[in-house]
């Protein structure tokens, strides 16, 4: 009976606890594009990262490796493709930014974007 308890406390624990990136102004990108999508939207892309924190490290097709540090949770919205780019840092999952893709190739500037927030969240953790 031991046992079964905690295999079952062990399973309900992420692998890496997700963070949103947040701005020197306080800004939360990711959290606040969420809250401007659907309910149903919103559980889609949160179940994918839920999954992704429970899984990881895991591939394609919910994960794909962009470049560097930046990985991407993949999410299919209705007929849309939804994308949160991310970073694993001390084994925490950090949202940097997220968008509905428009084309095939994700925009470098997209990637860009997210090398650009990951290395201010980890000036902000070590000063």
């Amino acid at each position: 009976m031991y046992l079964m308890g905690y295999n079952f406390r062990m399973a309900s624990m992420p692998k890496i606890p997700a963070f949103f990136y947040r701005s020197a102004g306080g800004q939360e990108p990711v959290r606040e594009w969420l809250k401007a999508l659907s309910k149903a939207d919103r559980q889609i892309i949160g179940e994918d990262i839920a999954y992704v924190q429970y899984k990881w490290p895991i591939g394609k097709p919910r994960v794909d490796h962009l470049r560097g540090s930046i990985w991407e949770v993949r999410s299919k919205v209705g007929n849309r493709i939804a994308r949160i780019l991310f970073a694993v840092d001390q084994s925490e999952m950090i949202l940097l930014h997220a968008f509905i893709k428009k084309t095939q190739q994700t925009n470098a500037k997209d990637i860009e974007l997210a090398i650009k927030r990951l290395k201010e969240w980890k000036d902000a953790q070590n000063g």
